[in-house]
């Protein structure tokens, strides 16, 4: 990698809604104990009808934007990952830019399911290894609870709302991004995706009744090619950036499913004591997952400086990543 980038702020934000197992006992036929022995989740978060995903996102880029102690005209770009924009168009990027009073710079929004946000880091560190840029912004997050099924048994317990911020600069030390990996399998789009809403499907009476602008997934079929591809993906990490699992301080991986992320962790040698979980409080938070976990563990001690830290993701797309980074 020609130029390192490190992250120097993160942040994060979840709605103040709370929705329970017990909750959704109430709404399908589920129960408390088939949720969490099934996904780890005991619970989610759910934003209210007026709160957007910007919403969520600026809050979050703020609270990053305030631990890396620089002023928002340094901030030359803003890259937003999510599958649940404000709208088509504009970008939601762009409405966060105009909601943190940033005049300067570019801002887009990238589709990549829950790789999101890895996706978007790497094309942070692009653009940083250019030359032609030195901070940036990058958000991940979700409002999924507005494009879920709520009468799918098989679905609605997974999900949930919360956003996450870097900012992100170029490294001037032994710290930073030591590999990136990314890809994406499109034939395997159909196992997971949302039929309406764009130019194959525009919206219309029918899309509505049939639920067509909501989440369809074969979670059987999901649950085995994440396992596979995010225990590949990481070992090229972890390869590329001259490292054993045995070395990782703390492992982030994407927030799916408790089994997913504990027979992953397995296959790549790293303690189950060292893997972040926080699913059981805010369920698959989509490109969510990965920011909200790395600002929690960073806010909660749990990564010191020269810790190296394992990111491993896996999405609609089907897209997957995975990185090494140390602190």
């Amino acid at each position: 990698m020609a130029k390192r980038i490190k992250i120097i702020g993160t942040g994060s934000y979840l709605p103040e809604k709370i929705l329970t197992n017990f909750d959704l006992e109430k709404m399908v036929e589920t129960s408390d104990q088939w949720i969490t022995e099934r996904t780890g989740i005991k619970e989610r978060r759910i934003a209210d009808d007026n709160t957007a995903v910007s919403d969520l996102m600026t809050e979050a880029a703020k609270n990053a934007i305030e631990m890396a102690n620089i002023p928002v005209e340094k901030i030359d770009g803003i890259l937003v990952a999510t599958v649940t924009p404000d709208m088509m168009f504009p970008s939601t990027a762009c409405i966060i830019q105009n909601n943190l009073g940033i005049k300067q710079g570019f801002a887009f929004d990238l589709s990549a399911g829950c790789s999101g946000f890895l996706y978007a880091l790497e094309v942070a560190h692009n653009f940083i290894a250019s030359g032609k840029y030195k901070n940036l912004l990058v958000i991940g997050g979700e409002t999924l609870s507005k494009i879920t099924n709520w009468s799918d048994r098989n679905t609605c317990v997974l999900f949930g709302d919360g956003a996450g911020a870097a900012i992100v600069t170029e490294s001037n030390d032994d710290s930073g991004l030591l590999s990136s990996v990314i890809g994406a399998k499109g034939e395997y789009g159909d196992l997971l995706y949302q039929p309406a809403g764009g130019s194959r499907m525009p919206a219309s009476k029918e899309t509505v009744e049939k639920n067509l602008h909501t989440i369809f997934m074969n979670g059987r079929e999901v649950f085995n090619h994440a396992v596979r591809t995010m225990v590949s993906a990481a070992n090229e990490a972890l390869e590329t950036a001259g490292v054993e699992g045995s070395d990782i301080s703390i492992f982030i991986p994407h927030q799916a499913n408790v089994r997913i992320m504990q027979s992953t962790a397995k296959r790549l040698h790293i303690p189950i004591e060292k893997v972040f979980i926080n699913i059981d409080k805010y369920a698959n938070t989509s490109a969510g997952t990965l920011p909200i976990a790395l600002d929690q563990a960073v806010r909660n001690g749990k990564i010191k400086k020269g810790d190296l830290i394992l990111f491993d993701v896996f999405g609609a797309g089907l897209t997957w990543g995975a990185a090494v980074m140390r602190w």
